[in-house]
């Protein structure tokens, strides 16, 4: 029988904890620099001397952990990722901008990693952007067929929204040219009519499955089915970067029944080490109310947390809904997944029940129904502490903005977008695209920023994106948009923490460092608030504990770390 226990929940030693600084991210006390932990909690913290005081009382000698010269901060949350699906691309061969920067260099890559796998077994790559490539455009089916001609060769956009397929993909589903796009996706076409290869969203169906999530069926599905014991070893192989990246919990924004068996799996062999606040996806929120799943449920490791729903697509991938058109191509529109009174009947049925919604929308217009749906649910039941969020929230109007404030919408943004493809955005949509992820006017506006990654399309770094988000330079090196929009350091740092811990209603056990929470902490080589704005993401980080145990340790990334032991 599955039990639903922590990962570790023996009393530990007490031990103290010391650095040069320790930013608790907590009002009352934002700087010490020493700590008691013991139990996996924090029982006391200031100066070393109140700390050794607070031990002494204990009767028991506790270790020391000393790190001079460091800075602790909370251990990062990342509220908005796929982890399932980013330890699936880990074990694709990657293809992203920092491996290869021209269309030649992604077959050469594509070829070595063909010749590690097993005969016939498809070929999948992942993580380009096309724009960040010298063609400025994406690779064509003929240009994959050089990889092979006689099995599937697919490598996934950086967006997570599409990619691009070989002849024999087509061929092998079925595809020609007088193949109708599928409702919600597109098997893209020369100016001649022929295929090039590139599919968007729901044409993915032909690798995913036409039983996927998809256009009619509440989201888009990308996740490639796998056997379980392969989840496993993906999800394991992701948790270690996640804690590399100093993240000790995630926000699992897209979970149907793969991820929550997987997550299951993973607490049934003791394995899991970060935790996880789980977003079922919107077309199972019947079951979920069935199920009565409307409040807290799980433990510290892995709960619940509400619904995932979708508006538009992705900015990225040029899906996100503008009805006029985009700028770069005025042929494309994007779509909404729902209508406008559909999507409200779903929102409002969530939270009446008191389930707490997650909304991707990146246009102007799916923010306004996400905002309008919100507002509607709000004014038939109120509730000032729903905390319902906008996932990416890419390009809102400023009077939405204010909105979001008098309704309590919490945006989640992720300025590794920013970083990685700002320029595109521009392209993309015109001059408005300079306002792509308004940290600094949300701030302005009073709605809580919060911050993550939603790898795989970008990486678990908190780093990266706290430095995007102080100075908005991509990267390419390009500025986008005034100094409004950018934000502090100090709040930078809070929304890749306390907020992130708040928008998953978790901030009364992680998130600062104060007595009484967890003790999930992240040790880095320097302090992010005083070193020089663009040197933020080149920190690096030394260690990272969760529940009083490190857990990771740049020392020996590998390993499974327990201060004082290995186990």
């Amino acid at each position: 029988m599955r039990k639903l226990t922590p990962f570790d929940d023996r009393d530990s030693r007490p031990t103290i904890v010391t650095a040069d600084i320790i930013r608790t991210v907590d009002n009352e006390t934002p700087t010490a620099s020493a700590m008691l932990i013991a139990g996996g909690k924090i029982l006391s913290i200031g100066t070393p001397e109140e700390v050794e005081s607070a031990a002494a009382e204990l009767r028991v000698d506790p270790e020391r952990v000393e790190r001079p010269g460091a800075t602790i901060v909370p251990g990062f949350v990342d509220p908005h990722a796929h982890p399932l699906m980013f330890g699936q691309m880990l074990t694709w061969i990657d293809v992203s901008p920092e491996k290869a920067k021209t269309i030649p260099e992604i077959l050469a890559l594509l070829r070595e990693g063909a010749g590690t796998l097993p005969y016939g077994t498809p070929i999948r790559g992942y993580g380009y952007e096309q724009r960040n490539l010298v063609e400025r455009r994406h690779p064509t089916r003929q240009e994959l067929d050089e990889v092979s001609d006689d099995r599937e060769v697919y490598i996934m956009n950086a967006s997570g929204h599409g990619g691009v397929v070989n002849t024999f993909t087509l061929d092998k589903f079925g595809i020609t040219k007088d193949t109708p796009n599928p409702e919600g996706g597109e098997f893209f076409r020369d100016e001649e009519g022929e295929l090039t290869g590139e599919l968007s969203d729901a044409a993915s169906n032909v690798l995913t499955g036409l039983g996927g999530v998809k256009v009619g069926q509440h989201g888009p599905n990308f996740h490639l089915g796998d056997e379980p014991a392969e989840h496993q070893r993906q999800l394991d192989i992701v948790q270690q970067r996640f804690l590399a990246g100093g993240v000790t919990a995630v926000g699992d924004a897209q979970v149907s029944k793969r991820e929550f068996s997987a997550y299951l799996g993973m607490v049934e062999r003791g394995a899991l080490k970060i935790r996880v606040s789980m977003y079922f996806l919107s077309h199972l929120l019947d079951q979920v109310l069935d199920l009565g799943l409307i409040g807290p449920f799980g433990n510290a490791f892995l709960a619940t947390a509400g619904i995932k729903l979708y508006a538009d697509g992705t900015l990225g991938g040029w899906t996100a809904y503008f009805p006029e058109g985009y700028v770069g191509d005025p042929c494309r529109t994007g779509q909404l997944y729902h209508s406008p009174d559909e999507y409200s009947e779903l929102v409002r049925r969530a939270h009446r029940s008191g389930l707490q919604t997650a909304t991707h929308a990146q246009s102007p217009v799916a923010i306004r129904m996400v905002v309008d749906a919100i507002e509607a649910a709000l004014d038939e039941r109120p509730d000032p502490d729903s905390r319902h969020r906008i996932e990416h929230c890419g390009l809102p109007d400023e009077g939405d903005i204010t909105r979001m404030a008098d309704l309590g919408i919490r945006p989640v943004n992720q300025p590794q977008h920013y970083f990685n493809w700002g320029e595109g955005v521009e392209q993309a949509v015109g001059t408005p695209g300079e306002r792509f992820n308004p940290l600094g006017e949300f701030v302005a506006e009073g709605v809580p920023v919060t911050l993550s990654s939603d790898a795989p399309v970008a990486e678990p770094r908190p780093l990266e994106a706290m430095q995007t988000a102080v100075t908005r330079v991509t990267s390419r090196g390009h500025r986008l948009g005034s100094d409004s929009l950018c934000i502090s350091p100090e709040q930078a740092l809070r929304a890749h923490t306390f907020e992130g811990a708040k928008t998953l209603g978790r901030e009364n056990e992680f998130g600062s460092l104060s007595v009484g929470k967890r003790a999930d902490f992240t040790v880095l080589a320097a302090d992010p608030i005083t070193s020089a704005p663009d040197k933020i993401a080149s920190i690096p980080v030394l260690e990272t504990w969760v529940d009083g145990y490190r857990r990771y340790s740049a020392a020996s990334p590998d390993a499974e770390q327990v201060e004082g032991e290995q186990r």
